[in-house]
């Protein structure tokens, strides 16, 4: 799946919004994948899941994590693709953890993989639950990478769409987003 044809899906699905949003990272941005709306399109899932898993095939996975909530449809899908094991981290008390009983088995080779991913701090946080617990991270995957390429990761990183779109700070927005009311649609 190319660049464009991911980003024709998100389209076609109304899942790339333009407006003036707000991210979870606290940069204003004039676009906002809602990737919920494309991902409750079960062919969409697993058009994606497959493209996903085709570029993370040789990296030896053997479970993949994934945050909660945005990575949780996607990362299911790329570990079924793959015949994998699936976990996800989720928050406590503004935290990830790993809970639920789940646990990583020490030189455990794990993938990521996420939904959309501008800073990584979810990516880093999750990395840093898997090195904690004794597994090792084979690769990130992910749908969108919005970073502009300052994502710096300690793993070969994969996704589907890279897009410059700009952030700002709230501190620092040009003109016409200042003067549009800001929405935060989701998680991202």
């Amino acid at each position: 799946m190319t660049n464009e044809e991911a980003l024709n899906l998100f389209r076609q699905t109304g899942a790339l919004l333009e407006g003036h949003f707000i991210l979870r990272s606290g940069l204003h941005s004039r676009q906002f994948f809602q990737c919920a709306l494309a991902l409750q399109q079960m062919p969409i899932v697993e058009k994606f899941g497959a493209a996903l898993a085709e570029k993370v095939r040789s990296l030896g996975a053997v479970t993949v994590v994934s945050p909660a909530m945005g990575g949780l449809v996607i990362g299911q899908e790329v570990a079924r693709q793959l015949g994998l094991r699936f976990i996800f981290v989720e928050k406590e008390e503004g935290k990830l953890v790993l809970r639920r009983g789940f646990k990583i088995a020490p030189g455990e080779k794990c993938l990521i993989v996420e939904d959309v991913v501008t800073k990584g701090g979810r990516v880093q946080e999750t990395i840093d639950i898997v090195k904690a617990n004794g597994g090792a991270v084979t690769g990130i995957a992910m749908l969108v990478d919005r970073s502009d390429g300052s994502l710096k990761l300690d793993a070969p990183t994969v996704s589907l769409i890279k897009l410059h779109v700009e952030a700002f700070p709230p501190d620092n927005l040009p003109p016409d987003l200042a003067k549009t009311p800001a929405t935060k649609p989701g998680s991202k």
